[in-house]
């Protein structure tokens, strides 16, 4: 058992006592079996698991089970962060402004599922991965859940299993699982999918020592990267990008000529391994007319009309989950929702629910870049600022692709923000 100091240095809060044991293993392993249940979706290969609602069962004994378990043990639900009091603020947000929603019916729906499913997730993410142990079996489960998306992707491109689209020169393949998986069923949640998995395998390999276990993490990260090439996803691509440059930042520091040597190694080679037809792809970004899909036109109008519609409905918005609606009576009916996660906030719950989701989202990443800051002053908390590195490369990610993604109520950001909050408990209880 490590011992503490009586009087810990002032950079580090009052360790957080727990009773031996790690209270919560049950109500631990039900939430990985969900996390991993969510990413792979089981039910997709095996129909029979959908008679027995396998995450809905999961998730219930997680949540149960640590009731419980706090109730017996006589301690608190969960630390309460003030980031679930804002996550708690903006579901609150959300429900009051349901009377004045576009459609009332629709925005419960969405309040329900899966907004308060995530909230609820959230939570349990936070208070149940409390040691360097569980945070470093969670991120595991990640990326080794990543392996399989990763492959997946790779094998449907190699078999010519696209979707249909008229642009020929850009094929797109199918998402996991021939789109039966939640967070992966097409091409572009299958990128962000992976890409959020890339920092976390990257930190899981600076925090291995075993060569086999290294290996792995390696393989998952090239895997994983493979993945968001072959879905032709511009979101992606610039996403990764990101990521890529958020990694050789910290080599500049430590060794420039290594970092540079390196860059200049990617530059040279990368383009000669990307498929065919993904430069081309590539330049619809900035020139968005020469897109033949008609992807980029519509998704880049529909950006000035959401702004407008803010202006019009600064305080409450038009409701949950309603953006179609308004963007269907303001442009002619597409049924496509605004693809920028900040104009969903702004439209469906006004100008107060952005500012909540952006406060949630900084006061995340201000814990994070922290523990990360304050964890380079003691070698026993190397692994813990490992780890916050990671999550908070995760988080620059997201807040990039929010801009090209409608995911505002998914579980893509409170999964990271979850992580964000489990790398404080781990460095508070070191």
């Amino acid at each position: 058992m490590q011992v503490l100091d009586a009087t810990p240095a002032w950079w580090r809060p009052e360790p957080v006592a727990r009773p031996a044991g790690s209270p919560g293993r049950i109500a631990f392993a039900a939430l990985v079996t969900f996390t991993a249940i969510l990413l792979l979706s089981p039910q997709v290969w095996f129909p029979v698991l959908q008679h027995f609602r396998i995450a809905f069962l999961a998730a219930g004994v997680a949540i149960v089970v640590y009731l419980l378990e706090c109730s017996v043990n006589r301690q608190a639900v969960g630390p309460l962060r003030p980031e679930f009091l804002i996550t708690l603020g903006l579901l609150l947000w959300a429900a009051l402004t349901v009377p004045l929603s576009y459609w009332p019916g629709g925005s419960v729906e969405q309040l329900i599922d899966p907004f308060l499913k995530v909230v609820v997730f959230f939570w349990l993410v936070s208070s149940l991965v409390t040691t360097s142990q569980r945070l470093r079996l969670f991120m595991w489960v990640l990326v080794l859940c990543s392996i399989p998306l990763s492959v997946s992707a790779l094998q449907s491109y190699w078999s010519g299993n696209f979707l249909i689209s008229a642009d020929a020169s850009a094929p797109r393949i199918t998402g996991f699982n021939d789109g039966g998986s939640g967070l992966a069923g097409n091409p572009n949640d299958l990128a962000l999918t992976l890409n959020l998995m890339i920092p976390l395998a990257a930190a899981l390999l600076m925090m291995e020592r075993a060569i086999a276990t290294r290996t792995v993490a390696a393989l998952a990260l090239l895997l994983s990267a493979s993945g968001v090439i072959v879905t032709f996803s511009r979101a992606g691509f610039v996403t990764l990008v990101i990521i890529g440059l958020l990694s050789v930042i910290p080599m500049l520091r430590r060794a420039p000529a290594a970092a540079l040597l390196l860059l200049l190694g990617l530059v040279v080679s990368i383009p000669w391994m990307l498929p065919a037809g993904y430069t081309q792809r590539l330049t619809t970004i900035t020139d968005i007319a020469s897109d033949p899909t008609g992807s980029a036109q519509g998704r880049w109008a529909d950006v000035a009309v959401a702004a407008d519609i803010v202006t019009r409905t600064p305080v409450v918005g038009v409701g949950l989950g309603q953006n179609v609606l308004a963007l269907n009576r303001e442009r002619g009916p597409t049924w496509r929702m605004v693809h920028n996660v900040y104009l969903q906030y702004a439209v469906d719950l006004g100008v107060p629910g952005l500012l909540l989701f952006l406060w949630l989202f900084v006061s995340v990443f201000r814990r994070v870049r922290r523990v990360r800051r304050l964890s380079r002053r003691t070698s026993t908390l190397s692994e813990v600022g490992v780890a916050a590195q990671g999550v908070q490369t995760a988080l620059c990610a997201f807040a990039v692709a929010a801009l090209f993604y409608p995911v505002a109520y998914q579980f893509y950001f409170f999964l990271i923000a979850g992580l964000a909050l489990a790398v404080d408990n781990v460095w508070r209880t070191a």
